[in-house]
């Protein structure tokens, strides 16, 4: 179950929602097992950071084309976007120690 302070983008919304200040934004899908160990992570580096950062999803499988633009060929891949532009990258399942750490270098 997501949590509140996880937005889940669509592919409409999301250049808008990454256009200012800091998003971490997670590529994940419904079937995809280390996806859902990623989420409550995601859940406890969204309230660690609240005020500082953004904390959003996209599901591959609904929003093809932002997945491909960046290409994104595994899942769960974590992008750090700041003011617009990816300021990181991670593949596979990141410890929240990590995201919160990558978070704080680039605020």
């Amino acid at each position: 179950m997501q949590d509140k302070k996880v937005t889940e983008l669509s592919g409409s919304q999301f250049d808008a929602a990454i256009a200012n200040g800091v998003t971490l934004v997670d590529f994940w899908a419904p079937w995809c097992g280390l996806c859902r160990i990623q989420g409550p992570i995601l859940e406890k580096v969204a309230e660690s950071v609240v005020g500082q950062a953004k904390i959003a999803r996209v599901n591959v499988d609904e929003a093809v084309s932002v997945a491909g633009r960046f290409g994104v060929q595994a899942i769960p891949t974590l992008l750090l976007f700041k003011n617009g532009h990816e300021v990181r990258r991670f593949v596979v399942v990141q410890p929240k120690e990590i995201l919160i750490g990558a978070i704080n270098s680039v605020v």
